[in-house]
């Protein structure tokens, strides 16, 4: 180990990286040198010069960044696993701003002292909801948890066993319930749950009606629900308030597109609803927030909730929802602007255009590689809308020399990786998903597939007897 420190060959590195992490390296190189004599893999250890640059790659791939931009091409727009809403530019250049300079976040610049980081968005989420006041947090769970805590701690909370979901990651609505204080009382069935079952329910202990927005999940068949306006008047005979979880939440009338199905916020506050609460970086494509939105005495009791302090967004992320919200504001222009929403709305005939121009410019890989334009439908994602698949066009990838699992795996393996679908035995890519700037990337990973093929059927041919 000694020796191999001391070399001459390790000086640019130790400058480089502090010493406890080099030895690690190191110790890892040698290590594995160690191993590969006594398993007879090789006869004698490397030299100092070849250990050197051992410890140099591995240093490198340690100090890589895990976090990498990738192209979605999938057709989920909202999908989890790939951050979900991409950031309107007005956003990203509002983050960026804030990332590298100091902001009024917390400060008044009129007054010239201390404010509260909910002034940025509070009047954007009043105009947009119709609601009295807001609170945002950093997302939606825990949104429901600081409004259970807050509101029902120790107390009953009402609520269907049909809604009480399970969202993203194992996490259960029952168990974000147990976690605030509150006390869990369930009515109806899975499948049927009347105002009469939430009725016989209410007591001297009942602090909150709750309703859950289905919004990951879709129930067919011999089903009932009680609706949010029976639960309202029911509400203000018990002098009970009534809280909605919508989950996805949006803003603007996505029915206006063809894609029925989810409920307005405004639409919530507009029945009669002391709290709705949903997330800001599903329909609303901003970063990832809880939004709690309602009446005033509510909201300032969660507000002066200790949780509060726990919960609370950065400065990134007020920044991104506050030029969100912006956006949202001017209707004419958010279809285009907000790239989700973009994305969400995008008529079919335009996908497959996008569709046949990449085929065309990638012709030349049509000696390996077997394109075809094929139907099919886009998801929502992020819980968002369940059961509406938005139809879309997808480029079909085959090929007579490369499994449909290798060609997932090239596009994958790229320094900006392109992430598709595997379906029926060819690689789908769908570029409602991709951002037009992003095209070039996915043309250049399809040759990047092609060339592999190639040189696998060069290989084969080679090897073949004449």
């Amino acid at each position: 180990m000694e020796l191999v420190l001391e070399s001459e060959h390790l000086r640019t590195i130790l400058g480089r990286y502090c010493r406890p992490l080099v030895v690690s390296a190191v110790r890892e190189v040698v290590n594995e040198e160690r191993r590969s004599i006594l398993e007879g893999r090789r006869d004698a250890i490397s030299s100092l010069e070849q250990i050197a640059r051992s410890v140099k790659q591995t240093l490198e791939v340690r100090m890589a960044k895990s976090m990498k931009r990738l192209v979605n091409a999938t057709g989920v727009v909202l999908h989890t696993n790939v951050g979900r809403a991409v950031l309107s530019e007005s956003a990203v250049a509002a983050v960026t701003e804030a990332a590298a300079y100091y902001t009024n976040l917390e400060y008044d610049i009129e007054a010239g002292q201390r404010t509260s980081r909910q002034v940025h968005f509070d009047r954007l989420l009043r105009e947009l909801t119709g609601a009295e006041a807001s609170h945002v947090v950093n997302n939606n769970a825990g949104a429901v948890l600081l409004a259970l805590n807050t509101l029902a701690e120790g107390k009953e909370v009402v609520v269907s066993r049909g809604e009480l979901v399970e969202i993203g990651g194992s996490f259960r609505l029952p168990e974000v319930m147990a976690k605030s204080g509150a006390l869990l009382v369930e009515v109806g069935t899975t499948n049927r749950t009347t105002i009469a079952d939430y009725e016989k329910a209410v007591g001297e202990g009942t602090a909150l009606l709750l309703k859950v927005h289905k919004s990951n999940f879709k129930m067919v068949g011999f089903v009932s629900e009680a609706s949010l306006e029976e639960l309202v008047a029911l509400g203000k005979s018990k002098n009970v308030p009534v809280m909605e979880d919508l989950g996805s939440g949006a803003l603007i009338d996505f029915s206006l597109f063809g894609l029925a199905g989810e409920p307005l916020v405004s639409e919530r506050i507009a029945v009669g609803a002391d709290i709705v609460t949903f997330s800001g970086d599903k329909l609303l494509g901003g970063p990832q927030a809880g939004v709690i939105v309602g009446k005033k005495t509510l909201v300032m009791r969660m507000r002066e909730n200790p949780l509060s302090r726990a919960l609370r967004i950065d400065k990134l992320t007020a920044t991104a929802l506050e030029a969100t919200l912006l956006e949202m504001l001017d209707t004419s222009t958010v279809r285009e602007r907000v790239p989700s929403v973009r994305m969400i709305t995008e008529e079919e005939e335009s996908v497959k255009r996008r569709a046949e121009a990449l085929i065309s410019r990638v012709k030349s890989s049509g000696d390996v590689l077997a394109f075809t334009i094929e139907r099919s439908l886009s998801q929502i994602g992020g819980g968002a809308l369940p059961g509406v698949g938005v139809p879309t066009w997808v480029i079909a990838v085959r090929s007579r020399i490369l499994e449909d699992s290798s060609i997932e795996r090239i596009l994958r393996d790229r320094d900006i990786a392109v992430v598709a679908r595997v379906e029926k035995g060819a690689v789908y890519l769908d570029l409602r998903t991709v951002l037009p700037q992003e095209e070039r990337i996915v043309e250049e990973a399809i040759n990047c597939v092609a060339e592999v093929a190639r040189r696998k059927d060069r290989a084969a041919h080679k090897g073949t007897p004449g």
